[in-house]
């Protein structure tokens, strides 16, 4: 199914100067937010206490809130899970409280505002050393995601083709996580999950642009470097804007009604689909195109004698 019914003819790389400017503004307010501000963990990573609670009747997470600031956990976090009747809570290590402690005193709270209507299921405590485990353990799987792509696309195409991808994918992950930064919005597992499918979703784009770019180098005869490049992306743009805007139509819905459990992965991967779409176009291909690939670069190489397999 094609979204336009013409051809598209933009002339996308005209706009790489602007666009290139515009990117590195973004990644500069990222990389200073994160400087100063940091990614506010949640209590995968920072350790603390989560607690389980069954109610007999549907909760309302305000009044929850409420309670649990009034007994001295202002930064508790308080969700739905599964259904409005169940709910989990999660509260930051506190300085000489026990995990027991802790659990103890949300019950008595709780419990002075709704009675005996609830029931506890469980009690967990996640201690810092296993946060900064997670922490370090995902980090490094970024680094070996974009290393194992690198070197995927420098032996699939053109090591050109590999930067330029390798900057697209940086570019995406630095502008999601700034924008958490930015806005401290929690950063849990979930979040970090939905970066790397961040990483896989922008690649899977600039892989179809550039076989496009690829069979396009050796096809068409005339035109540079930039005409070839801007037929490409107008070939793809169809299947490009189609793939994107399905999957924001799911995304948002998982925002909209997924409850508040998912909105961390469903926000991280709406700003990857938006970034890493733009970024195929105009941080990927204009990469490439600034390191100077050109048709001799994609040409399949002649073997020395195969004209005259030809010869009977």
């Amino acid at each position: 199914m094609q979204l336009f019914k013409k051809p598209t003819t933009f002339d996308f790389m005209s706009k790489r100067t602007m666009a290139v400017t515009f990117s590195a503004l973004l990644i500069l307010i990222s990389i200073g937010s994160l400087a100063t501000r940091g990614l506010n963990f949640g209590l995968d990573f920072t350790g603390g206490t989560l607690i389980e609670l069954g109610y007999s009747h549907p909760v309302d997470l305000t009044l929850v809130r409420s309670t649990l600031e009034e007994a001295g956990f202002p930064e508790a976090v308080a969700q739905h899970f599964g259904t409005s009747k169940d709910i989990l809570i999660r509260i930051a290590p506190q300085e000489g409280k026990s995990n027991a402690d802790i659990s103890t005193t949300v019950m008595t709270a709780l419990r002075d505002v709704e009675g005996d209507t609830m029931e506890m299921r469980r009690v967990e405590f996640v201690g810092p050393q296993v946060g900064e485990e997670l922490t370090n353990d995902g980090g490094l799987a970024m680094i070996y995601a974009l290393i194992g792509i690198l070197i995927y696309v420098g032996f699939r195409f053109e090591y050109r083709f590999a930067i330029g991808s390798v900057a697209a994918l940086v570019h995406d992950v630095v502008i999601t996580l700034g924008v958490f930064s930015l806005f401290q919005l929690s950063f849990d597992l979930t979040v970090l999950a939905a970066v790397l499918a961040v990483i896989g979703y922008s690649l899977n784009d600039t892989i179809v642009v550039f076989d496009r770019i690829r069979e396009n180098f050796r096809k068409m005869r005339k035109g540079t470097s930039v005409d070839i490049v801007n037929a490409s992306l107008n070939q793809t743009l169809s299947r490009t804007m189609m793939t994107s805007i399905t999957t924001l139509l799911v995304l948002i819905a998982l925002f909209v009604v997924g409850g508040e459990l998912i909105h961390g992965f469903a926000t991280a991967l709406i700003i990857g689909v938006v970034v890493g779409t733009y970024s195929s176009i105009y941080v990927a291909s204009a990469s490439a195109l600034s390191l100077g690939i050109s048709k001799e670069d994609l040409m399949p190489v002649e073997k020395e004698g195969d004209d005259l397999d030809h010869i009977p």
